[in-house]
């Protein structure tokens, strides 16, 4: 995205900002998300699916984790 199509002005935060923000509740949200679907698996007695939806749950997880950490540094300044 260049400087000139940057949308700060209009959300206020600036897109480098905004863009971690959202990645970090869209991980959460999915994180949320797949414990449903874990239980749906496993009331259906289902491993390999709760197992795979367990390992995206975990990615998820760490995805936020990393994107909180970036955006607390950014926006500490660092």
């Amino acid at each position: 995205m260049t400087s000139s199509s940057q949308t700060g002005g209009v959300t206020g935060t600036q897109d480098r900002d905004y863009n971690l923000i959202w990645y970090v509740e869209a991980c959460l949200s999915n994180a949320l998300r797949l414990e449903t679907y874990i239980q749906d698996a496993e009331r259906e007695k289902d491993t390999e699916v709760a197992d795979l939806f367990r390992r995206a749950q975990a990615d998820s997880r760490k995805g936020a984790e990393l994107g909180k950490a970036l955006l607390r540094a950014r926006l500490n300044g660092g």
